[in-house]
């Protein structure tokens, strides 16, 4: 008979079978770790293994159990003053229903995922969040929104990597092209 798995070797598996694509395994294994959390009054740390599962099952193409995984640990991360995962467990929220192709309701969460992170100058998470909205909005046929939303993402970025200065010089190129063909119109 095998013992039973600590907590820390329980998550140590989930990220390995994560990492390799087994996300069925991975989830079952954080949420092994999660009911054990919530039986020793963790409720911090439970809400943290549930939105692991839910990022392990939406990989695995299960959106429903994702957002019913996710649901419920924004409060649980807004109550304790944990801003920072109180807006990583609602953008996990937001793409669980996008996955479900409710879409409004997504990018409202990305939305406020967004707001959250800005307040407190996540902006590497920002920008993700900034990224899966300006998505939907392609995705909704709104072009020039989706434009906008990724240059409002990396202009908020302070030091900008490479790759990201590279990306605003290219999102910058419509808005030049179009006042240039304004000023050849008059």
């Amino acid at each position: 008979m095998s013992e039973a798995l600590s907590p820390k070797q329980l998550i140590s598996e989930a990220q390995s079978a994560y990492r390799r694509g087994d996300y069925a395994a991975a989830a079952q294994s954080f949420e092994a770790v999660r009911q054990s959390y919530l039986l020793a009054g963790k409720e911090i740390l439970a809400a943290e293994m549930a939105n692991n599962v839910s990022v392990a099952l939406l990989q695995n193409g299960n959106p429903e159990e994702a957002l019913q995984a996710v649901t419920g640990t924004a409060a649980v991360f807004a109550a304790a003053g944990d801003q920072k995962r109180q807006a990583m467990a609602i953008g996990n929220q937001a793409a669980a229903l996008e996955a479900l192709n409710q879409l409004d309701e997504a990018e409202q969460l990305y939305w406020q995922s967004a707001e959250i992170l800005k307040n407190i100058n996540e902006t590497d998470l920002r920008l993700s969040a900034l990224q899966s909205i300006s998505a939907l909005q392609l995705r909704t046929g709104r072009q020039m929104q989706a434009l906008a939303t990724m240059q409002a993402g990396i202009a908020g970025i302070e030091k900008p990597s490479l790759k990201q200065r590279m990306l605003k010089n290219l999102l910058n190129l419509p808005m030049k092209m179009m006042s240039a063909g304004s000023e050849t119109d008059g």
